[in-house]
């Protein structure tokens, strides 16, 4: 009873609401409070309902339900909505939720509802009944915000991060802050490889050539070493969350836009064949499906390269890194979607994410001699004798350590974590909770872009170190950082990931990485 009353003097506070149907009345057991309302939800713990005070959300152990919209307690079925990208619905979330299943003993049947929707029913062989529906409808990521601010579903598969006029309107239908750290996860890492036909002689391309490819101001292939032919893109469709994250990231920041001959697909598998069978064409294939066409690697002006190979996409090395998200809004969700969601990060979801063919989430050590590129990279840019002092600092201070596959990105012009790099905290906070690195040395290392003076990127990396450290250990709360050695280090420019001369390549620069010992 103590929890009502509480609801209710909360809910004292919110603007009453119009008049609605009123389809189930909550009453205290002792028989002192009595709410009747619209019933929004049922968890199978709690219920949630809009009545006259605003939407309550009321403990059902503590109150008796009467009405025709009563659920029942007995029987209760956990359903969960999920809409969006049909890169992580069709084979992906359907494996994890059949992993799920059989780790808790529960049969899991597909019932196919049409070309775009499907549902899983989980039943408990033992009792003989359902306990959970999970209804799929896959098709983009901006179906599935849609859907979701529709009131339509419950979780959203994103192949990008949401936008900003899709966190105000979540905002403001009550679906709280979608960029907050437990409203998004990432669920597994994809990343977007450049690819032409076997026959096409051009090998690499920089990010700027790319960018100028995408957006119609390069359309002649001879500027690159190949044939004088035009350049003819194929793309995913133009609400493919793959594509959209290209343009959010790569073009939008220096100002561009899509542009020159476009050719689009609907699936990953139909691109990558369209491009091995066009000689003069260059698509953006998912690294899981990249065909039998061939891959570029990306160079730069700076004489750095980088392949999209699973080590560098798994670090976001890789500066075309696609994560795939999962948005939930500030509602509860039954337990047994709660108990799905938290399977994800465990380590036999991991595996099955492997099986797939997407890049998972556990963490690995990488040693310093594992990291050719990037050394390679770090020596053709050390600048003069402070450079190549830096270097060496830094050599000296990581080759008896271990860097780890977790690393930390900020949202451009800011001192805030991008979505990954918060859900990056999640995880690495849950190890520590676990105590998977007790005894260790672990360290947050920061490294900037090479715009400015050396000793301002230097100190500008040792903030950033600082800042991430901070949130970890803020968001591990169970954890006794007692048994851990945990310090900062920053070496500034001292080994990026791009050129400097694009605004991307700057971004993908500023990070800070986890190192082991």
């Amino acid at each position: 009873m103590t929890g009502l009353r509480a609801a209710v003097l909360a809910a004292l506070c919110v603007l009453a609401g119009g008049a609605s149907a009123q389809d189930i009345m909550l009453r205290s057991r002792d028989g002192g409070i009595e709410i009747t309302g619209d019933l929004l939800g049922f968890d199978g713990e709690f219920y949630r309902m809009m009545t006259r005070f605003g939407e309550l959300t009321v403990d059902a152990s503590g109150v008796l339900c009467d009405g025709v919209g009563c659920p029942s307690l007995t029987d209760f079925v956990a359903e969960m909505r999920v809409s969006g990208s049909s890169s992580i619905g069709s084979v992906l979330m359907p494996a994890l939720l059949e992993a799920f299943a059989q780790r808790d003993g529960l049969t899991a049947t597909r019932e196919t509802s049409g070309a775009d929707r499907f549902t899983y029913v989980l039943r408990d062989p033992e009792k003989d009944r359902i306990v959970g529906r999970f209804d799929f409808r896959v098709g983009s990521t901006d179906a599935g915000f849609a859907e979701l601010l529709a009131d339509e579903a419950d979780v959203v598969m994103a192949l990008r991060e949401i936008r900003p006029e899709e966190r105000r309107a979540a905002q403001a239908g009550g679906l709280g802050d979608l960029t907050d750290h437990n409203r998004s996860r990432v669920l597994a890492l994809d990343a977007l490889i450049p690819v032409v036909s076997p026959g096409n002689p051009v090998n690499s391309l920089s990010l700027s050539d790319l960018a100028a490819m995408l957006s119609g101001k390069l359309t002649n292939w001879q500027a690159l070493g190949g044939p004088d032919a035009p350049v003819v893109l194929h793309l995913r469709g133009e609400d493919s969350g793959l594509t959209q994250s290209i343009e959010d990231r790569l073009l939008r920041p220096s100002q561009l836009t899509l542009g020159g001959e476009i050719v689009r697909h609907d699936s990953n598998a139909a691109l990558a064949a369209a491009v091995t069978n066009d000689p003069f064409g260059l698509g953006l294939a998912s690294a899981s499906e990249p065909g039998n066409s061939k891959a570029l690697y990306l160079s730069g002006s700076c004489g750095f390269h980088l392949r999209g190979q699973r080590a560098a996409i798994k670090t976001e090395d890789y500066p075309l890194t696609a994560p795939m998200f999962l948005y939930m809004p500030a509602r509860r969700l039954p337990a047994l979607a709660r108990e799905f969601l938290t399977f994800t990060r465990s380590a036999p979801a991991q595996i099955v994410i492997r099986r797939a063919g997407f890049v998972d989430q556990s963490p690995e050590e990488l040693p310093l001699s594992q990291q050719g590129d990037r050394l390679a990279n770090a020596v053709s840019v050390a600048d003069g004798p402070e450079g190549l002092a830096g270097l060496k600092r830094m050599v000296e201070v990581l080759s008896p350590m271990r860097r780890l596959t977790t690393s930390f990105r900020f949202e451009p012009g800011s001192v805030r974590l991008d979505a990954q790099s918060r859900s990056n905290v999640q995880q690495l906070a849950r190890s520590l909770e676990l105590g998977e690195y007790d005894g260790r040395r672990l360290m947050f290392v920061g490294f900037s872009d090479g715009q400015g003076p050396a000793s301002s990127n230097l100190d500008i990396a040792s903030k950033r170190a600082q800042a991430v450290r901070l949130a970890v250990e803020a968001a591990a709360e169970a954890a006794d950082l007692s048994r851990i050695d945990i310090a900062t280090e920053a070496f500034g420019e001292a080994m990026p990931m791009a050129c400097d001369d694009t605004v991307w390549g700057r971004q993908v620069n500023r990070r800070v990485e986890v190192w082991l010992r």
